[in-house]
């Protein structure tokens, strides 16, 4: 307690200089939390609401997971999925318990006066309700005799219902979809944005109401549900490698012309992406901590030339080489230790104040705070160790005899 009161009383004695030698702490911890607690919050976020898709469910695509420009060119390339692949997957494969096709495209939709010029519009399968974890408001979504007889049906978001209808009731009424009649049969539940994009501005309408009215030269999207769950779906993927080869002809040890995207797929491409963005941003921060560390160490060394004579009075009253090395090294902790608790408080509010004010989810969990403590403390006895060495090895004589 002496050894803490004393170096409270020492960086007191120099009130600006000890707040400007916590700022390279400060800064380096603040960054430090703000950064993790938006990559916890990203994908913790990203995993809630972006990859919707079902764990025991994969999509055979034309593209896939896109992360180069070669990979978009290659993907160009490919034959489109079409409906004979598409029963030729729902015939022949054994593993795949429910099989289900979607298409997009972005239209506008009418309804009165009103008017939305860019609503992501999808034809599907009446079972992507299921495969697609559709969660419905109100109404209902269409049926398979639906669509099999191609009939002008459709669910719609809830920004459809917001910017249309305002406070009219959807169901029964019809809008105008790209020009085509469509009658309102399902309100999906709200769910808001996703980094700044609207998820309820969308409509889904039978996949063959879609292929009849809007054409049928897009590339179809397969949705495939495993029969042997989770475990299984290397072997339901495999099967189904197996019959699109067959029907491309596909020489053995040649590329597979199209893809495959599950939610694993797509959690394993944002993990690589969140983690080089992670390290990209501890390294930057991790500078103003080595910076901060820098300092201390140079504000401890002036502070054993300014106390060399109070060293050598402690040393001559009975005081031992590690009580005086103690004592420095407590000085370094400390301000390091006051650096941090500041750096993460304003981490914090930094993190809160994004969330606030941005499309960007953060997260910030007690393990956070605790880390950016314990950084702290580490940089603070990095820093003061040397100039603690120095100051236990002063001679108590020579001490004595210095002159500031």
């Amino acid at each position: 307690m002496e050894t803490l009161r004393i170096a409270i009383g020492a960086l007191r004695a120099h009130k600006l200089r000890s707040f400007l030698t916590l700022l390279g702490v400060i800064i380096g911890v603040m960054t430090v939390i703000s950064v993790i607690s938006i990559i916890a919050g990203l994908n913790s976020y990203i995993a809630e609401k972006v990859f919707q898709l079902n764990p025991d469910v994969f999509i055979a695509t034309q593209f896939g997971i896109i992360t180069s420009r070669e990979d978009f060119l290659e993907a160009v390339k490919r034959k489109k999925i079409d409906e004979h692949d598409l029963q030729a997957i729902e015939q022949h494969c054994s593993r795949c318990a429910m099989v289900g096709s979607s298409l997009q495209t972005r239209m506008p939709v009418k309804y009165a006066n009103q008017r939305m010029s860019d609503v992501r519009t999808s034809g599907t399968s009446a079972n992507m309700v299921v495969l697609n974890n559709l969660d419905l408001e109100a109404g209902r979504y269409f049926t398979e005799t639906e669509q099999q007889h191609s009939a002008l049906v459709a669910v719609i978001g809830a920004g459809l219902q917001e910017e249309l209808f305002e406070k009219l009731d959807p169901i029964g009424r019809k809008v105008s979809l790209n020009g085509h009649p469509m009658k309102v049969i399902g309100l999906l539940k709200k769910q808001g944005s996703v980094l700044g994009q609207n998820q309820d501005n969308q409509i889904f309408i039978p996949i063959s109401t879609f292929e009849k009215t809007f054409g049928a030269r897009r590339s179809i999207d397969v949705f495939i549900r495993n029969a042997g769950g989770i475990a299984d779906m290397d072997a339901a993927e495999d099967e189904v490698r197996t019959i699109l080869r067959s029907r491309r002809h596909t020489s053995f040890g040649a590329k597979d012309p199209f893809s495959f995207v599950s939610g694993e797929a797509l959690q394993k491409v944002w993990k690589n992406i969140s983690a080089g963005a992670f390290a990209l941003m501890l390294f930057i921060s991790g500078i103003s901590l080595v910076v901060g560390g820098i300092v201390i160490t140079n504000i401890m060394l002036v502070s054993v030339i300014e106390r060399t004579r109070e060293i050598g009075i402690r040393r001559a009253i009975g005081a031992r080489s590690r009580d005086i090395q103690l004592q420095f090294l407590v000085e370094a902790m400390l301000l390091s230790l006051i650096g941090g608790v500041i750096g993460v408080l304003l981490g914090i509010l930094i993190a809160k104040g994004i969330a606030f004010f941005f499309p960007l989810p953060t997260l910030v969990r007690p393990i956070h705070v605790v880390a950016g403590i314990l950084v702290a403390l580490v940089t603070g006895v990095l820093s003061g160790f040397f100039p603690a060495r120095k100051a236990a090895r002063l001679v108590p004589v020579e001490a004595l005899r210095f002159e500031s």
